[in-house]
C-alpha cells in the first residue's frame, strides 16, 4: 500500500501562532489542498495524517478543541469524497521527550504496526516544517517541504512552493 503521510496544520488547513489556536472554531482549508488530496488518492495513495499537537499538553487548547477541529476537517473532506485512512497526533509538549513528536518516527511506527502492508519505498511525507522533512529523512522516505526555506542535500527531498505543486512530483 502506497501512503501519503500529510502534516495537518499549514499543509491541509491553515496554521496559526500557538496562542491563537484557542479561539479557532472552524478549520480553514489551504488553497489547493482539497484538490491535491483528491489527486493523490487518484494516483493510488492512501492518506494518513501525521500531526504534532504539542499545543494540547502545553495548554493552548484542550483535547476536545483538537477533536472538534479535526472532526470538522474530516467531515468536510468526506463531503468532497476524500477518505483519510487514519490520523496520528502527538499531544506531548516539546520538552516531554516522547518518541512520537516529529521529527521522531513514533507516529509512522504506529501506522506501520496497524497497517503492515504499508510500502515505505512507495510512500512519502509532506509538510510545511523542517520537522516534517526531518521525519521523512529519519524514515528513509521521499519528503516534500512546502515553502520551508531550508535546503536539504538528500536526493529524495523536494521543495514545493505550495501544496498545489505536489501532484506533478508523484
Amino acid at each position: 500500500m502506497k501512503v501519503a503521510f500529510f502534516d495537518r496544520d499549514g499543509t491541509i488547513i491553515e496554521d496559526y501562532p500557538d496562542h491563537k489556536w484557542s479561539s479557532v472554531e472552524n478549520p480553514v482549508f489551504i488553497e489547493g489542498a482539497v484538490n491535491t488530496l483528491k489527486e493523490v488518492i487518484r494516483k493510488g495513495y492512501k492518506i494518513i495524517i501525521i500531526t504534532n499537537q504539542y499545543i494540547i499538553n502545553e495548554e493552548y487548547i484542550t483535547m476536545d478543541q483538537y477533536h472538534h477541529i479535526t472532526n470538522q476537517m474530516i467531515n468536510s473532506l468526506k463531503r468532497e469524497n476524500i477518505e483519510i485512512l487514519d490520523i496520528y497526533f502527538c499531544p506531548h509538549g516539546k520538552s516531554e521527550g516522547c518518541n512520537c513528536i516529529k521529527p521522531n518516527i513514533g507516529m509512522i511506527e504506529q501506522a506501520m504496526r496497524k497497517y503492515p502492508e504499508i510500502n515505505l519505498e512507495e510512500s512519502f511525507m509532506i509538510g510545511d516544517s523542517v520537522d516534517d522533512i526531518k521525519l521523512a529523512i529519519n524514515m528513509g522516505i521521499k519528503g516534500f517541504g512546502i515553502d520551508i526555506g531550508v535546503e536539504f542535500q538528500e536526493d529524495n527531498i523536494y521543495q514545493l512552493k505550495t501544496v498545489k505543486d505536489l501532484p506533478t512530483y508523484i
